[in-house]
């Protein structure tokens, strides 16, 4: 972690015009082998933050300093210091990156533009976000430790989250990826199914399988397993569990319970990454049952390190028909069901609702919601 010094001064209050408090941040403990990555090659990167934010920066004997008016330092500061960390998590800093991180900070909207492709580990794969949505969310699994995606089918909520957790194998970031899904069937009871244990559950997994085998070869993927790298499990198999540097995926998080939902995301252990995807819409959960993913949208959208993503129709990236079908059956949701259900009204900047989760969604958070107050 950087140590950061403010100290304020300010103008003498005899001058005619009175200036805006000057202050000076020091930030501490940047390592040599970040310099360059975080400044740029010959001081881009940094040129672009003094005329972004209107402050003078120095790098000397281990310290930068930051220079001017209050705000802009405090704003260059927090700029800074989280550059410094995703160059300490990457490696690198890419011109994209640096400027989403800018706009996040100042809070400035940035037009879309495509993020840099997902590295994964088969030659010939080229994974890029295709709508700003799915820009937005690639950036947040960069950015954050736990990321909650939610969306309608389509619009690549477990796709990219694998690509990613294959990226961050590739580059060594993690250990192991977990692939992870409740064994919950829709809406039809499949019945004895014949084999053993591994047999009996991969009817439910086989969705994750199909996107990893995308992106590594089936040979490689085989080994992986065998090697315990990769690792495809129900639901059931986390509890007791702690996975440190490890990249998790919570897949159709929907048909989780509130309890099942707490014991997930408290595996996560050091150094390691959650992504939980899900469409409220699409519950396979008993009639009396609440969800864990809508609850966890009301529970944790304020923590640190939090990041909630909603896609929409407008992300819907498989055949042209499905995005059609999607709004097809929108109204028929609307006309059976006058009091629609309503996520938190703050997604940390992203859409505030969802447009149409069920009535018993709807009834478990009023329950969730009076048990808590």
């Amino acid at each position: 972690m950087n140590s950061t010094e403010i100290e304020t001064t300010k103008e003498n209050p005899g001058q005619a015009k009175l200036s805006a408090a000057m202050t000076e941040a020091t930030i501490s403990s940047i390592e040599p082998s970040i310099v360059l990555p975080l400044f740029g090659a010959k001081d881009q990167h940094l040129k672009r933050l003094r005329d972004r934010f209107q402050v003078n920066i120095v790098h000397r004997n281990g310290l930068i300093r930051i220079s001017g008016e209050d705000e802009a330092v405090s704003l260059a500061t927090q700029a800074i210091e989280q550059l410094s960390e995703i160059v300490r998590r990457r490696g690198n800093l890419t011109p994209d990156l640096f400027e989403e991180t800018l706009a996040e900070i100042t809070g400035v909207e940035l037009p879309f533009r495509p993020s840099e492709k997902v590295d994964v580990l088969q030659t010939g794969r080229d994974i890029k976000p295709k709508t700003p949505g799915q820009a937005a969310y690639i950036d947040a699994i960069r950015s954050h430790d736990l990321v909650f995606s939610i969306g309608p089918a389509g619009t690549g909520k477990t796709y990219l989250a694998v690509a990613m957790a294959v990226e961050a194998l590739k580059h060594q970031l993690i250990r192991k990826i977990v692939l992870v899904r409740p064994a919950v069937e829709a809406g039809e009871s499949l019945g004895f199914l014949p084999g053993d244990m591994q047999a009996k559950i991969n009817p439910y997994l086989r969705p994750l399988l199909d996107a990893i085998h995308e992106m590594i070869g089936f040979d490689q993927v085989q080994r992986l397993i065998q090697q315990d790298v990769i690792e495809v499990a129900p639901l059931a198999y986390m509890r007791g569990r702690t996975l440190n540097q490890a990249f998790i995926i919570l897949d159709e998080a929907q048909n989780t319970t509130i309890a099942q939902m707490k014991m997930f995301l408290t595996r996560m252990g050091f150094d390691s990454k959650i992504v939980v995807s899900g469409d409220p819409t699409q519950s396979d959960l008993p009639a009396n049952a609440r969800s864990g993913l809508v609850d966890a949208l009301h529970r944790l959208q304020s923590l640190s390190g939090v990041k909630i993503v909603k896609l929409g129709r407008a992300d819907i990236v498989r055949h042209r028909l499905v995005q059609q079908i999607v709004e097809a059956y929108e109204p028929n949701s609307r006309r059976t069901s006058e009091q629609q259900n309503r996520l938190p009204d703050d997604f940390n900047g992203q859409d505030k609702r969802f447009d149409s989760l069920n009535d018993d969604d709807h009834q478990s958070l009023n329950q969730t919601d009076e048990s808590n107050g």
